[in-house]
């Protein structure tokens, strides 16, 4: 595979399913289909949409079809102007990246995991297609470096059932440590050659997200200026973080997709803009596809009106 063809640049539509609320009123009112509209005028492909398996499933693991309503109106507007979706399974039964969540016991829980398989399986039914318009994201952000091997087969086992539905959809995988483009390396070779390796891209952390409050030892007041960071923010420095990434993807014969990458809204919008030049281009320079975090709201929202001074610009650099 030489690209991720019709994923090139994109938006999340970070918590609208994920990460949320989840209440009747939420889901209708966060994201409508004329915010589809917008995205689609910002010389974007695509849309990648977290989910949340309560939005899907009851506490017993049955399925929940008005849950599933929100995903096709997502995948109707999506086609309605001309953008293609990526359904990210945010979080599962037994695991969430955001300790918060409570979420435990996935990896070690083979009832769990089965409970994910037909999840899966579920969602491959209704939302399989042949023509690249649809792609699947396994799961956001594995955490612990320790889940690398049990991960790695769950993954297989996962696409090894998707694939009896669905024997033509791209399926994202990505790696421990959140995604991190070092965990890479450890993905097995893909399954077969619609299977995409996935990483997000936050760095230097210190910058996308000063003043985090989720962030632990981060001073809320923590400011630090675009200019000043060392080493300097360049498209050099991330082309080098991707390296071994990049690597991995061309030798296993796959290519790379970054899933999720952005600016907290505590920098200075011309701060983030500079950011944002930066790691685009290194992104056009190793054919990176990529989604950026996140439509509205959520700390990191490039449609707030924060961002109304450098936006027509910013959407060059997705």
């Amino acid at each position: 595979m030489t690209e991720f063809t019709g994923y090139r640049k994109g938006v999340n539509l970070g918590g609208w399913l994920s990460q949320c609320c989840h209440t009747k009123e939420h889901y209708d009112s966060f994201i409508t289909e004329e915010d589809i509209k917008v995205i689609s005028g910002w010389m974007t492909d695509h849309v990648r949409l977290p989910i949340d398996y309560n939005l899907l499933e009851d506490e017993n693991g049955n399925f929940n079809d008005e849950g599933f309503g929100y995903i096709d109106n997502a995948v109707k507007w999506a086609k309605n102007y001309g953008l293609n979706i990526i359904i990210d399974l945010h979080k599962t039964a037994g695991f969430s990246f955001d300790k918060g969540e409570n979420e435990s016991g996935f990896f070690e829980s083979p009832t769990l995991q089965e409970r994910f398989y037909k999840l899966w399986e579920h969602i491959a039914k209704r939302y399989a297609v042949s023509d690249g318009s649809i792609a699947f994201e396994l799961l956001n952000e594995v955490t612990e470096q320790s889940y690398k091997d049990i991960w790695n087969s769950i993954i297989k086992n996962c696409i090894e059932r998707i694939r009896r539905i669905a024997p033509d959809t791209y399926i994202l995988v990505g790696g421990y440590w959140q995604n991190s483009p070092d965990a890479v390396p450890d993905l097995e070779v893909p399954y077969d050659d619609k299977v995409i390796y996935n990483f997000h891209c936050y760095d230097p952390l210190m910058f996308t997200h000063q003043g985090a409050y989720w962030v632990e030892n981060m001073d809320k007041n923590f400011r630090l200026p675009f200019d000043d960071v060392e080493p300097p923010i360049t498209p050099e420095f991330f082309i080098e973080r991707f390296s071994r990434a990049y690597d991995a993807a061309k030798e296993n014969g796959t290519v790379l997709y970054c899933g999720e990458y952005g600016v907290i809204d505590l920098a200075e919008p011309e701060d983030a803009l500079k950011w944002f030049k930066a790691i685009n281009t290194a992104f056009d320079r190793l054919g990176i596809s990529r989604a950026v975090w996140s439509y509205k709201k959520m700390d990191f929202g490039i449609s707030d009106s924060r961002m109304d001074k450098v936006r027509n610009e910013l959407i060059q650099y997705l």
